[in-house]
C-alpha cells in the first residue's frame, strides 16, 4: 500500500491519498494543515517501528475504512463495506493500542532525557488501561527517534511538496554471504 501526505498551505484541510495493493484509492482527511506532523503520519511512523500490523495502517490495508476516508477510484471488492465492519469490530481494541502507543512514542519523542527509567514512567501513565506489557524502553526511544527524524522532514517541506510511505516498509534482505562483519 502506498500513502503520499501532500504539504499544504497552512491551515487548509489536510488529507493524505492511500493507495491500496487492490487498486483502491482513498483520500483520508487528516486535520489542519501546518509545519508539525500530521497524526496520520505519527501513526504510520509508531506502528512501522514497533512492528503493529493490526494498528491502524494494517486495518486499512486489510480493508477497513474509516469515517475520515473518501473513495476516489478503483473497483471496491464485494461486500467492502461488511468486511471493514468486522474488521473495526474485530480489531476494535488493537485500534485504541495503536492510537495509546502512537502517543506514548510522541510523549517519548517529547522527553529532554530519555533514559530507560523516563521512558518506563511515561510507559505506565500512557498504558495503563491496556492489558500486557509495554515495548521495552530501547524499542520506544528508537521509534521516537523515527518520529522526531519524521517530523524534522515534515518541517522542511513547502506547500506542494509531499511525503510519501509503503506499507508495511519494504525490507531490504541481504544474502549472508554478501554481509559483512561489523567494526570490532
Amino acid at each position: 500500500m502506498r500513502v503520499t501526505f501532500p504539504r499544504l498551505a497552512d491551515h487548509e484541510i489536510a488529507y493524505a491519498l492511500v493507495e491500496r495493493d487492490d487498486g483502491v484509492v482513498y483520500r483520508l482527511q487528516s486535520g489542519r494543515a501546518g509545519t508539525a506532523l500530521p497524526h496520520d503520519i505519527r501513526h504510520l511512523i509508531v506502528e512501522r517501528e514497533l512492528g503493529v500490523t493490526d494498528g491502524v495502517w494494517g486495518g486499512i490495508a486489510a480493508g477497513a475504512v474509516f469515517s475520515s476516508m473518501q473513495h476516489l477510484g478503483g473497483r471496491r471488492p464485494p461486500h467492502a463495506g461488511q468486511r471493514s465492519a468486522e474488521l473495526k469490530r474485530k480489531y476494535r481494541d488493537r485500534l485504541l493500542r495503536a492510537e495509546l502507543l502512537a502517543d506514548l512514542v510522541e510523549s517519548v519523542a517529547a522527553l529532554e532525557d530519555p533514559t530507560p527509567e523516563a521512558i518506563r514512567r511515561v510507559s505506565g501513565t500512557k498504558l495503563a488501561v491496556l492489558r500486557g506489557t509495554a515495548p521495552p524502553p530501547e524499542v520506544l526511544a528508537g521509534a521516537a527517534r523515527s518520529l522526531q527524524v519524521e517530523a524534522a522532514r515534515w518541517a522542511r517541506l513547502r506547500p506542494g511538496e509531499e511525503l510519501r510511505y509503503e506499507w508495511p516498509a519494504p525490507r531490504v534482505r541481504v544474502p549472508r554471504q554478501a554481509r559483512r562483519p561489523g567494526p570490532g
